[in-house]
Formats: C-alpha cells, structure tokens, sequence
C-alpha cells in the first residue's frame, strides 16, 4: 500500500535531497507539491512525478487522502504549517531547525504526541553511517571515556544568499549557528547517546560582510546576493559547551579570512581512543599507540535512509531516531549558545 503524501516547499533541500529520495520509494505517491512560486511547484510535477502543483498548503491538508507531510520551507514557517499539519491530523516530516525557538518547538512536540501523530525533524546526521558507527563505537567502550568533543564547521567566504532569507534573522532566526551548527551539535549529542546540557558560554559576529556590495565571496549558495537586502544574523560563532557526558568546543563560520581544507570536522577524545570524522564523509579511528584506522566502503545516502524510516514508522509504528522527542536537547542549545552571545556570559541549563 502506498502512503500519499505532500512535499510542501519546492526548494534547494527539497530538490537535492527529498525529491530524489521520495522518489526511488516504491511505497509513495506524491500527490501535491506545494509553492509559493507555482512554477517551482510545476517543475516537481514534471521532474519528480508530483501529481498536483498547488500554492496553498492548506489544499494538501484538506485532502483526506494525504497521510503526511514534508515541511520543507524557509525555518520561520516550520511552526505554523507544522501545527497546521497537526490538527489536520497528517504526520509530519519538518526540515531542521525544529523551529525558530526552543518554546514553539516544545509546543510542536506536544502537540504531535497529543495527537498520537509522527513528527519527524530533518537531523539527516543521525542516518550518516560514519556518525552512526561512531556511536557504536562509544557504546562499546572502544573510545574508553569520552571527555571531550572538539566541532569546526567553517568556510572561507560561503555566506550563503547574501541579503536574502538564509541572512534575514526574521525569517531565518539566525545564522551559521542555526544553519549549520545544528547539524554538527545533534550529530554530537546523539553520539554521545543523549548529553544533557548542563551550561554554554558563547559568542557569535557578523563581521565578514558589513557591507553586503563589498563582501567578496568564494561560494554563494542559495545565491545570488540581494545588494540592497539585509544581513542581521552572525557569519561567526564559537563557544565552550557542558554536558552530563563531555564538554565541547567549538568554532563555526560562514565566512572567515583563512582558507584551507581541514575545515569541517568532528574530534571525539577518549581515554583509550580517538576519533575525527570528516564532516559527510569517512572516519578515523586512532588507538592509544596512534595506530590509525580509517573507515571504508560505500556510505549510503542518508535522506533516502531517514525518509524510509519515516514512511516504515507512519504504518508500522514506532520512532525514529530523528523524532522530535530525541531532537528537543539540540534546539534547546541553540537557544542556549543565542542567549549566551547576547548577554555576554554564561548560561546554566
């Protein structure tokens, strides 16, 4: 039996990862794409097999024949057509973030367990085959005890969209942080089998294009710059965070003036081991006498894996690892290292 959904935003994660991925799904039927702009929803149509090209979500959400749906829009929309979704009673599949902030994302959690419907956040890490042999790897003892875990995601000059909506605070709720920090600190939390925070001490800048017609670049993603547009979220941000299970630092940036490839990694310390994974990529593992192992073989591609999951679970029941109950840790810290920047200190969780 096929379960029918609706794919509502026909944007850049939409078409590089779920279309594709929902479409080598034998199970599904894509009944409606939906858009704001009708043609983006017209060409999923005609390149995904989309059956219906809509610009009002809420037509999908009439349908009784739509089971659930994906959420894939701009992060200050994911609450309300997520509740939206909700009481029409569909299970949900939402992008990360969760939400623009801990509180609202704590109401979409309450209110997906109320109705006893799947909501599912797009934490596409946890579905990675190299974090999740990592995972087993400190489940086994093999790492001896975790203290510490290091995190760099940074580009040279990749602010992406300059002046549109990945750099408008109001539509985005932030930055490198909520764009590409979330991945890294819930890939780290969910290795680390469900850190609990116990405080954060952080900083975040907006330096790098003070002057958006200035600003040089190297890459721009979700380009091309909007000249007179606005930039009020942070190109940077690093901290110090505590856990009940490891401390972790960290530096993230958009944009920076250092250029190199050892950029976008994960460092887990253990008293028996070691491991740096490449962010999206391999691993290696180092023993105490530095003898080193590095991970092989194909990695399989984790949104067709975390989409299966969330088509299995709809008729078979039960949660994923990416259910918003499991997600709650990662959205509360990024609310946490936000404050922190803010106040100019310490914040206990």
């Amino acid at each position: 039996m096929k379960t029918t959904i609706a794919v509502i935003g026909c944007g850049r994660i939409a078409n590089s990862a779920h279309f594709p991925a929902l479409s080598k799904l034998e199970d599904v039927r894509i009944k409606y794409a939906c858009d704001l702009i009708e043609q983006k929803a017209a060409d999923a149509c005609e390149k995904y097999g989309a059956e219906n090209a809509v610009t009002d979500y809420k037509t999908a959400l009439n349908d009784p024949e739509v089971e659930a749906v994906y959420v894939l829009t701009p992060n200050f929309s994911h609450y309300r057509i997520t509740m939206d979704a909700l009481n029409a009673g569909k299970h949900v599949f939402c992008e990360k973030p969760i939400t623009v902030n801990y509180e609202l994302a704590k109401e979409m959690a309450e209110l997906a367990n109320e109705k006893g419907l799947i909501l599912n956040i797009g934490v596409c890490n946890r579905f990675h085959k190299s974090v999740q042999e990592i995972r087993r790897l400190v489940e086994s003892g093999r790492l001896g005890n975790v203290y510490h875990v290091y995190c760099s995601f940074r580009e040279c000059r990749s602010i992406p969209g300059l002046g549109g909506a990945f750099t408008t605070k109001a539509e985005s709720g932030g930055g490198v942080l909520i764009d590409w920090g979330i991945h890294f600190f819930d890939l780290i939390l969910f290795v680390l089998g469900g850190a609990k925070l116990r405080s954060v001490s952080a900083n975040t800048y907006s330096e790098m294009a003070k002057s958006i017609p200035d600003y040089k670049f190297e890459k721009m993603w979700a380009g091309p710059p909007v000249l007179d547009g606005i930039n009020d979220v942070e190109d940077f941000v690093t901290g110090y965070i505590r856990t009940d299970k490891a401390t972790i630092s960290f530096n993230g940036a958009w944009a920076q003036n250092i250029a190199g490839k050892e950029k976008m990694y994960i460092d887990f310390l253990g008293d028996k081991a070691g491991v740096r994974l490449t962010y999206g990529g391999h691993y290696t593992l180092f023993d105490s006498d530095l003898n080193t192992v590095t991970s092989e073989g194909e990695l399989p591609n984790m949104y067709e894996r975390e989409d299966r999951e969330f088509i299995n679970v709809i008729h078979n029941g039960g949660k994923t690892v990416s259910h918003i109950d499991y997600i709650l840790e990662s959205q509360k810290l990024l609310d946490a290292i936000y404050e922190s920047a803010e106040k100019n200190r310490e914040v206990q969780l």
